[in-house]
């Protein structure tokens, strides 16, 4: 009983930190704006001015929407892989997921006009987007073709590892070969950014984001049985091929899709699963699943709200600030390895 007002608390905690980060991530800027005036914008009052209207809604609710579909995403797809290798610093990213979408991203901007690919992919700003999704959907296809010969995860942890090595010497090559202009393009990218989003594309990242924590969901049971064994998990009926597709695909889908929309986003899908085991102490993913959804969501944008400096016109990359706040709780998990929950 204990246990579970315990973790009642913890989760109100949570629950409350996303909302009180939320309404501070849109009240906060480089344009200062009452909270009285954004609950009045929000309630479709039209007294209030043109300017701020166009800000909350535009731009300032797109992008607070995105970094909790990011965080939560990402935190929620790092847990599956750390279940699934058995592995503490396994990421969303270890499949080569996100290397595959900035291996597109640089064949569109670097190699863009020498292939062509530009006029084609330019559809109403969506170039970058849809060039993102191909290279994850063709690094998914091959990871998803890999696993059905490969029975040991490890074995394809390594593959998919190396998968990644190879794009980014891809990336590497025609980098080289690109001029600055191009090239400063790309690094932008690479940096992540959450205030490019719109409600169009936000529409359908929310629609992936749910088909990946919906397979998240459906597969809890399964992950329960991962952690003791996949020859216990057997004994209890879990097919194993099965197991391992559905989470790849949910991983694929939620790393693909964010890397797509919002940029490479690096060590929320490290750290926080390890956060959250920590706080909560728990294994069981009916758990551990809805409090790194909340924990993501929290980190992610506190992250947001120190990458804009409010007051200020410039804006940090996002990727920057997560890595000075990620690297930092990966180190301390390392040198507290041995109390890790694996």
């Amino acid at each position: 009983m204990k246990t579970r007002s315990g973790h009642s608390t913890k989760f109100t905690l949570l629950g409350v930190g996303v909302l009180l980060l939320l309404l501070l991530n849109i009240a906060l800027g480089s344009v200062y704006i009452p909270l009285s005036a954004i609950f009045k914008v929000i309630a479709g009052d039209d007294s209030i001015r043109e300017a701020w209207t166009y800000i909350i809604l535009d731009y300032r609710i797109p992008k607070a929407l995105a970094a909790v579909m990011t965080g939560s995403g990402l935190a929620v797809a790092g847990l599956m892989m750390q279940t699934l290798f058995k592995n503490p610093l396994a990421g969303p990213f270890v499949l080569g997921i996100s290397s595959g979408a900035s291996l597109g991203v640089a064949f569109f901007i670097l190699g863009g006009s020498a292939l062509g690919l530009t006029a084609i992919l330019q559809v109403h700003g969506w170039g970058t987007i849809i060039a993102a999704s191909l290279g994850s959907f063709a690094v998914l296809s091959v990871v998803i073709a890999v696993a059905s010969r490969v029975r040991d995860a490890m074995a394809l942890l390594i593959i998919g590892l190396m998968f990644g090595s190879l794009t980014s010497a891809v990336v590497s090559i025609l980098a080289y070969f690109s001029p600055a202009e191009e090239l400063q393009r790309y690094m932008f990218w690479s940096f992540g950014s959450l205030g490019d989003i719109s409600w169009a594309a936000l529409g359908i990242l929310s629609l992936c984001y749910s088909i990946g924590i919906g397979l998240a969901f459906s597969i809890t049971k399964n992950l329960n049985s991962l952690l003791l064994g996949d020859h216990y998990a057997q004994t209890l009926g879990v097919s194993l091929q099965r197991s391992r597709f559905v989470i790849l695909i949910s991983t694929s889908i939620l790393a693909g899709s964010l890397t797509a929309f919002v940029g490479p986003i690096a060590f929320v899908g490290l750290a926080v699963p390890h956060l959250i085991r920590q706080w909560f102490t728990a294994s069981n993913h009916w758990t551990l699943i809805p409090a790194c959804i909340l924990g993501g969501a929290v980190l992610m944008l506190l992250c947001d709200i120190l990458a804009q400096l409010p007051g200020l016109p410039i804006t940090l990359p996002i990727n920057a600030i997560t890595s000075l706040i990620g690297a930092p709780i990966v180190i301390w998990l390392l040198i507290r390895k041995k109390k890790l929950l694996f």
